[in-house]
């Protein structure tokens, strides 16, 4: 598959994956935009804190490196005999921040930690005594308070006794990280420094994302969801009435105009579609002058010449010119027909559809015709004269060729479905689509003698069309002609007006 074949595949399958409403998608664009700009800024966020935090650390560890690289040149001057005699009186005194001690050998020490923060202490702590004392054997290890060992019995820290200020380290129940740095003073000699870093979780784990910030950021995306909702209803209020307006075109010509308010795109939507409006319904009154207009020119030439072809003497020449004349007749009162038919000038009402059809049904039987019906309806939102046309055009036109009509309700909530069987030739597939033209009729068995227009499939449909609904034509089962008639439901009367 080529690369812009996987592109269109993969447009198609986002495409279906996006919500079927404008508001549904606005919706998603915004959750997707303040989520993306929440990470954004908290990514941002927190490499900020992080490089302060290690910023900070860096210059804490400095200051307390140069420190112990004081504390080690004071030792180094001093004679081996006066080392245990300054220790004391530093144990004596109490209230340092260092512990110190001076070992036979480098003690062993349970290293702890892990992370940019640690390393960032130890090369700092490493770089400036290597460079301030000139010596390698630089020990800088991160220990507990609990298993820190201190001299070279290896007693514990906490096994101290508290007037040689070990508790300035037992910081207990915090019991933060240890600092340890061991430094050889002379062959055979170590020195021994703790402390602690004044900062708080060196080594804490720290959360990606913890409640708190959850809970910020969650009220926050509520809050511009909550917002841009508004914004949303109120930018596509307008389409939901143009949408209205247009289904209302279809029915009444006639409706209220729409509101030529709000912002600049919408007024300029609301004025094209008011314009055209307009011009449909000048088209429409013009089409019905022009119609009547050719009736009327046409009925007197009409009536001339049939008197004239009554006073023909040769019986054969008179009827064949009588029957022209009748053709002609009818077609021009079939045009008319035509024009009232889409007509839907008229009241939007709850009908029964069962009682419309037994009604229909009577009437056809007084002519002959047999009409069975099955089913039952609940009433319907419709133009009743318009509905009543569209179903008396599709009996008449079963029974005519069928002679016998079933007719079959089938109800739903969100629409109605009727089906009439005939038990006549049928119509090829090919030409079903092509009978819903005006005056269209199929040869031989749907002739120009049987007196039909070919109109009455065409004015059916647009009835149906007009309506929200759908016709279809089908083969029946064992022969004739399968017609279904779809009707949607309305919510209520007025989205049909």
């Amino acid at each position: 598959m080529t690369t812009d074949g996987r592109w269109r595949r993969l447009r198609r399958r986002l495409a279906r994956g996006l919500p079927g409403t404008l508001r549904g998608r606005f919706v998603l664009i915004m959750v997707v935009g303040v989520l993306a700009a929440q990470l954004a800024s908290y990514v941002i966020w927190t490499s900020q804190v992080r490089d302060s935090r290690l910023a900070q650390l860096d210059e804490l560890s400095s200051n307390v490196a140069f420190s112990v690289a004081s504390t080690m040149r004071f030792f180094r001057s001093l004679p081996r005999e006066y080392r245990h005699i300054v220790l004391d009186q530093l144990r004596e005194m109490g209230g340092s921040r260092f512990f110190v001690s001076v070992n036979e050998k480098r003690l062993d020490v349970a290293d702890i930690g892990d992370g940019p923060e640690k390393a960032l202490v130890v090369e700092t702590f490493r770089r400036i005594l290597t460079e301030q004392l000139d010596i390698d054997a630089v020990r800088v290890e991160f220990s507990r308070p609990e298993t820190l060992r201190v001299f070279n019995n290896e007693v514990l820290l906490k096994d101290l006794p508290p007037r040689w200020g070990q508790h300035s380290l037992l910081m207990e129940p915090l019991s933060p990280p240890i600092l340890v740095v061991q430094l050889e003073l002379e062959p055979g000699t170590w020195l021994y420094l703790a402390t602690i870093l004044p900062i708080a979780e060196v080594f804490e784990e720290r959360a990606w994302l913890s409640g708190e910030r959850l809970l910020a950021g969650l009220m926050v995306l509520l809050t511009v969801l909550g917002l841009s909702l508004l914004g949303i209803r109120s930018m596509t209020r307008p389409l939901s009435r143009l949408s209205r307006a247009a289904r209302q075109l279809g029915d009444d010509l006639d409706a209220p105009p729409l509101r030529e308010t709000g912002p600049r795109e919408v007024v300029s939507t609301a004025v094209a579609f008011n314009r055209m409006q307009r011009r449909i319904r000048e088209q429409v009154e013009e089409r019905e002058r022009l119609f009547a207009a050719i009736s009327h020119d046409l009925k007197t030439p009409i009536t001339r010449m049939r008197l004239r072809a009554e006073m023909l003497d040769d019986p054969g020449q008179r009827e064949r010119f009588c029957a022209s004349l009748d053709e002609l007749d009818a077609l021009v009162r079939g045009a008319l027909a035509s024009v009232k038919g889409l007509d839907l000038q008229e009241q939007v009402v709850m009908v029964e559809p069962d009682t419309l059809l037994h009604d229909l049904a009577a009437e056809l039987r007084l002519h002959g015709g047999e009409v069975v019906i099955e089913g039952r309806a609940a009433p319907i939102a419709a133009k009743p004269l318009a509905l009543r046309r569209c179903l008396a055009n599709l009996l008449e036109n079963a029974l005519f060729y069928g002679r016998h009509a079933e007719v079959r309700l089938e109800d739903a909530p969100d629409r109605l479905v009727i089906t009439l069987r005939d038990h006549g030739p049928g119509i090829p597939e090919g030409q079903r689509e092509r009978v819903f033209s005006p005056f269209v009729r199929l040869e031989p068995s749907r002739s120009r003698h049987t007196g039909g227009s070919g109109l009455g499939l065409g004015i059916a449909r647009h009835i149906v069309r007009a309506h929200g609904g759908d016709i279809g034509l089908a083969d029946a089962p064992g022969g004739g002609l399968l017609v279904t008639l779809i009707l949607r439901r309305q919510a209520n009367v007025t989205d049909l007006q």
